[in-house]
């Protein structure tokens, strides 16, 4: 197995970066995030968040927070060793927002999942970058939303 490294585009989201960083540096507030029905699939505290599909369990733990600017996470009881870094640089007063994702794939994990891998990390900037203007992001369905109080997370 080999690392593969992904980063995704830069977007400029409409919050100063105290704000969005707030928002992402308690793994509670990813659960808070969802539809009550998904809720139960998902256990966080402060540190760490998991989630169980099809009776495999994904997680993550904070490794490091840098205040206002970044947010490192690692697996934590994951098939796949992975480290993610959500990165958050002033521009004016707004945040440009990135992420890039190391993990550990095999040549096969890596040659049908790679390229999604890229397409999702730049979807979740575009759909921050959205919702940021009051716009609901590409390709979401409004009803999925329902439930979901993004006030609760300074948006």
């Amino acid at each position: 197995m080999s690392v593969s490294s992904y980063k995704s585009k830069k977007g400029v989201v409409r919050k100063a970066p105290y704000e969005l960083y707030m928002a992402f540096c308690d793994m509670r507030h990813f659960r808070e995030m969802l539809p009550e029905d998904k809720k139960s699939m998902v256990q966080a505290d402060f540190d760490t968040v998991s989630v169980n599909v099809s009776g495999m369990n994904i997680g993550a733990k904070v490794l490091s927070r840098v205040p206002y600017s970044s947010i490192e996470l690692v697996d934590y009881g994951s098939p796949v060793a992975f480290h993610v870094a959500l990165h958050f640089d002033a521009a004016g007063s707004d945040t440009e927002f990135s992420i890039e994702l190391d993990a550990e794939l095999d040549m096969m994990m890596k040659m049908f999942v790679g390229p999604k891998i890229q397409g999702a990390l730049d979807k979740m900037v575009d759909s921050l970058v959205d919702i940021s203007n009051g716009k609901m992001p590409e390709g979401v369905d409004p009803s999925m939303m329902s439930g979901i109080d993004p006030s609760k997370f300074g948006f």
